[in-house]
């Protein structure tokens, strides 16, 4: 039920007030002969309330007229392009923008009043922001275009095409199996275009924060990739993979204390250190070298990798198999060896799974998520050490301090 109802006097409103948005915009554009020839605030404004017109009258079971309208304002377009052409202006915006507006007038009255709404203010918009658009397009990348196409191609053709349902007892989704890839490839997508806005040391350093919310493995790869395509950035890729796993213990923490918090207040304190740890780990691994910020972002990395997204979601399925293969043949009582296998794929199902379960031992469910977190870290450690060959004795290092610190934090 609607809070606010749309009568026709209202829509009558808005079909004149959206005319009259386009006209201004055309109007203000100044004193040019293609000013002169273009029409301003009047004319827009009257074919909105024609349009609007055509819309009540094919109410009226005069189905026709709506047609009718558009070929009587395709014509006014076509006479008001060729007067253009006549005076040596060029271009069909203008004529477009009148063609859109007797349709806006049209689904005023007709549709949903989102729709005319939307369709005038966005095609405002578009005309007002013409010297933006043309700088912008101006200094437009060929590789970043082509990053974003392949992009919408993944997640708005292919992601809906597939199957969001379990195949085979292993219960493989492929929907949810490709949305591992977009995740992977959107956080070094979105690292590429923060370098690019913030510098590569800043960049990276949000790349690792907010990709750390959603997946620090992911993060792991995708900044692995970035330091095995420049070794200068190694460093400040592997600062970031330590930001990214340090966030994870803050996430995980919030989602225990909204499922069970009895949970949360027993082990928020280890939680706390590890994650105080991990900045720690942060700024001793930080990049003095300079020389890094002089080098083009161009040359960085390419802005859209899906390679290794794909490599990891192979292993994902692998280990998701493995998994269920640990489940049927130790069950319950292997909870702390099924956290150490678990900690290489997604931890998130597994410690939700084991927080829900009211039969399991509070000692024994803090020890399960520390071991499965610790087991993730090991992972992230070696993702990352494989891909940035150059750095693995201080990733060794690191995440060997890390791991101690998780043993020490298990048995107290």
């Amino acid at each position: 039920m609607n809070l606010f109802e749309w009568t026709d006097q209202l829509r009558f409103l808005v079909a004149i007030a959206l005319g009259f948005l386009v006209g201004l915009e055309r109007e203000s554009r100044g004193g040019s002969i293609t000013a002169k020839l273009t029409a301003g605030v009047r004319t827009y404004t009257l074919i909105s309330l024609f349009g609007f017109g055509c819309a009540w009258l094919y109410r009226l079971n005069i189905e026709f007229i709506i047609p009718v309208g558009v070929i009587v304002i395709g014509g006014m377009v076509l006479t008001s392009y060729l007067a253009k052409q006549k005076s040596g202006a060029v271009g069909w915006t203008s004529e477009i923008a009148a063609l859109l507006t007797f349709v806006v007038g049209v689904l005023s009255l007709v549709a949903d009043i989102w729709i005319a709404m939307a369709l005038g203010i966005f095609t405002t918009l578009l005309l007002s922001e013409k010297a933006q658009l043309e700088q912008y397009i101006e200094k437009l990348d060929k590789s970043e275009f082509l990053a974003v196409v392949k992009f919408l191609i993944l997640t708005i053709i292919i992601l809906p095409a597939l199957p969001d349902k379990d195949y085979t007892r292993y219960n493989l989704n492929p929907y949810r199996i490709w949305q591992i890839v977009i995740l992977i490839s959107s956080i070094g997508f979105v690292g590429y275009f923060l370098m690019k806005k913030f510098g590569d040391k800043v960049g990276l350093w949000l790349s690792g924060l907010m990709g750390g919310i959603v997946s620090s493995t992911a993060v792991s790869i995708a900044m692995g990739n970035i330091a095995k395509n420049n070794s200068l950035l190694a460093k400040r890729a592997f600062q970031a993979t330590i930001l990214a796993s340090s966030i994870m213990y803050i996430r995980i923490l919030v989602i225990i204390y909204f499922i069970n918090q009895s949970i949360a207040y027993e082990i928020w304190w280890k939680l706390i250190i590890l994650f105080f740890f991990g900045l720690l780990l942060a700024i001793l691994a930080h990049d003095k070298n300079d020389g890094a910020a002089t080098i083009p972002i161009s040359s960085i990395q390419n802005p859209f990798e899906i390679r290794p997204a794909v490599i990891f979601a192979s292993l994902f399925v692998l280990l998701s198999i493995v998994t269920i293969w640990v489940k049927q043949f130790f069950g319950e009582d292997g909870l702390l060896g099924l956290s150490a296998i678990v900690g290489v794929t997604d931890i998130d199902p597994f410690i939700l799974s084991i927080i829900n379960k009211q039969s399991l031992v509070v000692n024994v469910v803090n020890s399960a998520i520390l071991v499965s977190m610790m087991s993730n870290t090991v992972i992230k450690g070696i993702y990352f050490g494989f891909l940035a060959k150059g750095l693995r004795k201080k990733i060794s290092l690191y995440f060997a301090l890390w791991v101690l610190i998780h043993l020490a934090l298990i048995f107290i």
